[in-house]
């Protein structure tokens, strides 16, 4: 679902569905050239006029299957779910979180709808804000998804680490947010501003990045700041995780800790050096995509660690 949301963006297919339904038709030729038809009226249609019925079913193909692969992920939750309440195989708690995930993942298809209205009205471009709520609540769905399977897997006693559980949680707050302005990023293709690395055009803070008045504009709008602060927080985070893995390294001998560790320090690594090449290469989509699973694998390995250093 992360992989083809993120085709789906970088393609520019999200806009291809002026439309929502619950259920979803088969994409026969005659509901495609309906929706084509749609399509020519909306501002992306309007825009990209000489798109021609073949190019349009190239995106439409990719949003269709983005739709499809939500409403599969529903039934995949909701068959077992009853399945195994009929069955009486679910503790209360799990019960509980389970029926938090339902909402969160119906929410994530409204949240979807909601994002591409924004690029239905005027722009044929979605609001970056919405589209950063739209990935933020994705990937978070997904990692309190992997917390609840957590326990369910390692079902030893764990000691737990007060110290390095407050770390890896601020550190949790501090991708997320990291994850917020991947989503400007890509939302206002401020990728393709300043490509090279580890400065901007040869300086490490260029006056485009402070250029708009008032200044917090620059870093919530302006392509330039956001671009600044994504690539900033980024050496923060590579130095925040080298810190926590040479405490975790002096502190526990706790295998499972160790692991968890190691993978975390292994993806921080691999991911800022996807990203260098993502930004130098002006945002190929192959890489972008595998920068967009990066940043997924690496949120699930935080949640990895955190609930290896919580107590059971």
């Amino acid at each position: 679902m992360v992989i083809v949301g993120g085709i789906t963006r970088l393609t520019d297919s999200g806009l291809s569905m002026v439309d929502w339904s619950v259920y979803g038709e088969f994409p026969t030729e005659k509901n495609i050239l309906e929706s084509y038809n749609d399509w020519q009226e909306s501002p992306q249609g309007k825009q990209l006029h000489s798109k021609d019925f073949k190019e349009f079913k190239k995106i439409y193909f990719w949003e269709y299957i983005h739709r499809m692969i939500g409403r599969l992920l529903g039934l995949v939750f909701i068959i077992p779910f009853i399945y195994f309440l009929v069955k009486k195989k679910l503790t209360r708690k799990l019960i509980s979180q389970s029926l938090v995930l339902f909402i969160m993942g119906a929410m994530q298809g409204a949240i979807g709808w909601w994002m591409v209205k924004s690029g239905l009205v005027k722009n044929p471009d979605v609001s970056h804000f919405r589209l950063a709520i739209h990935l933020t609540t994705a990937f978070l769905t997904c990692a309190f998804t992997f917390w609840v399977a957590l326990p369910l897997i390692y079902r030893d006693k764990r000691e737990g680490n007060k110290k390095l559980l407050k770390l890896t949680s601020w550190l949790f707050i501090l991708v997320i947010i990291q994850i917020i302005y991947g989503a400007f990023v890509a939302g206002l293709e401020a990728g393709k501003r300043f490509n090279s690395w580890p400065k901007m055009n040869g300086e490490w803070m260029p006056q485009a990045v402070y250029y708009l008045d008032p200044l917090w504009k620059n870093f919530l709008e302006g392509p330039d700041g956001i671009q600044f602060i994504h690539r900033t927080l980024a050496f923060i985070i590579v130095a925040f995780v080298f810190y926590i893995w040479n405490k975790g390294r002096k502190l526990q001998k706790n295998h499972l800790q160790r692991k968890s560790l190691n993978i975390l320090l292994a993806l921080v690594i691999l991911q800022t050096v996807i990203g260098i090449f993502t930004l130098i290469l002006v945002v190929p989509i192959s890489l972008a995509l595998i920068h967009q699973l990066g940043a997924f694998l690496l949120l699930m390995s935080i949640v990895f660690s955190i609930f290896t250093f919580s107590k059971s």
